[in-house]
This record gives C-alpha cells, structure tokens and sequence, in this order.
C-alpha cells in the first residue's frame, strides 16, 4: 500500500466518555482487537496529564509493551490560533506548548491543530500563518511536525486551508485533511449541515500539504462501502498526489458499534487500496 494505518483515539469516543475505556487502554486495544500499531490521542481524554510524567510514562509503557507507536495528538480547546487580537493569539500558541511537549514525550511526530479565528477571511488567514509560524518555532526545536485539520468553518474551505498553507510558508506545517470534515456552515449540530464544501475538490486542494490523513467514516451500506465518500474516487486524488504517510481511521458514526465501526473502516481501506494496486 502507499500509505500505513494508523487509529485515531476519536473513534472511541463515546466509550471514553462513559468511562468504558481510558485512554491508558487505547493502545492495547488498538494493536490487540485491530492489529493496528500506529496510534493518535486526543487531548481532551488525557487533559490534565500533559506535565504528568508519571502518566506518560506509565502510557509509553504500555504502548511499548504492545509494540504500539505514537503518531500524533490533536490538540483542541486551547485558544484559537488565528484570533484576530494579538495577545489572546499569543496566548493560545503558548497554551499549545505543553503538548507539543508531550508529543515529543510520547514520541510522537506531529500534533494536529485548529486554524480558528473570528474575522473576514482575509484577516482570520493572516492571523492564522503567524500563529501557526510562532508555534512551529516552537515544536521545531524539539522535532515535532504542525498539522492543520479542515475542522468546520473557514477551515473546511478547501481553499482557504490551501491559502493558509502558503501563506504560512513553512516545511514544518501542513494539513491533516479530515476526508469528512467539509461543513463551512451548519445549525445547533454538526450534523445539521447547512454549507458543504465539495470535499473531492477540498482534498485535492489540501492534499499537497498533508502531511497525515484521517480517514473519516459515517455510515455503510450493505458491501461494506462508506455512504458519504466514494473511497475509490477519494485514495485515487490521494495517491495522484504522491501521498506516502499514515492514514488516520476515525470512525465517527452511531449506526454501529464503536469497534464495528472502525474495523469496516479498515476493511474499506484496505479493499480500496488492494484494488488500486
């Protein structure tokens, strides 16, 4: 295959809210009910954990002990990268350091984050370059890769994100294209989408900055294949690109079980990649 799979702790999320798993457990499960060896947290189920070294350690022990990899963090409810005031800008890329910290830690590559910002999109796109530059001085330093993820708003405007992109000039940033995540505008839920960026056209604009890809699924139908993306259309615009990193499963549906989920999601990558081969 052209790319390697990796589990995003997403897909657990309801689990992990009920308290039917910790994220302590992620990687063990990931590796001994999926055979899946490359994982990615998110920040919110380990949140008060970041300067804990002893929980770090105890969460890189097990990920040895499984013979789990680290892949990333995605970073949410830390500040707004692109918010248009300076000093509440600052102050979110500050509050990022702590994880850029643990995902060196961890031994991750990358952290993901958001581009969020209030404003016109010209402004919100200017405040966001400079704040995705001052955290990569940061996470630079210590050897870990940015990653923005189109996540709702101006940011699953393909091209936007593409704009963002080159406007941050910058080899340590790029984008985690969400190959679901295309709502520009939407009401009460995320569910409720009232806008839709045409997500075809949105991955081949992003896809020459990824750097990491997360593989989002909803539904099924009967032959196992994904109701909202045409997976076949979707990893040929990947490949074409020359994309050769991991690819994320994040199962974010209702109509299945968690674990059900994300092995079709595998099962449909791998099916879509056998048959581009």
């Amino acid at each position: 295959m052209f790319f390697e799979i990796s589990l995003a702790e997403w897909s657990f999320h309801r689990q992990l809210e009920e308290g039917k798993l910790t994220n302590l457990d992620f990687p063990a499960k990931a590796k001994n009910e999926f055979d899946i060896s490359a994982v990615e947290y998110v920040n919110t189920f380990f949140k008060n954990k970041a300067n804990d070294t002893a929980y770090l350690s105890e969460l890189l022990q097990r990920c040895k002990d499984n013979g789990v990899q680290n892949h990333l963090i995605m970073i949410d409810n830390e500040g707004a990268l692109a918010d248009l005031d300076d000093k509440k800008r600052n102050v979110a890329v500050e509050n990022h350091y702590k994880w850029i910290d643990t995902a060196k830690y961890l031994g991750c590559t990358m952290v993901r984050v958001n581009a969020f910002g209030e404003g016109s999109p010209e402004d919100v796109q200017k405040a966001g370059a400079d704040g995705l530059n001052k955290l990569s001085e940061y996470a630079e330093k210590i050897g870990i890769q940015i990653t923005v993820e189109n996540h709702g708003g101006l940011t699953s405007n393909g091209e936007w994100l593409a704009g963002l992109m080159k406007l941050t000039n910058n080899k340590n940033v790029g984008t985690l294209p969400d190959l679901g995540n295309f709502c520009i505008r939407w009401e009460g839920s995320w569910s409720n989408c009232k806008e839709m960026y045409d997500r075809y056209k949105g991955v081949a604009e992003i896809i020459p900055y990824a750097k990491g890809i997360s593989a989002k699924t909803i539904d099924f139908d009967a032959n196992g294949n994904c109701m909202e993306t045409d997976y076949a259309r979707m990893m040929k615009i990947i490949k074409d690109s020359g994309f050769k990193s991991y690819m994320g499963i994040e199962y974010g549906g209702e109509h299945l079980s968690e674990d059900e989920g994300v092995r079709k999601t595998k099962e449909l990558l791998l099916k879509t990649a056998a048959g581009m081969s």
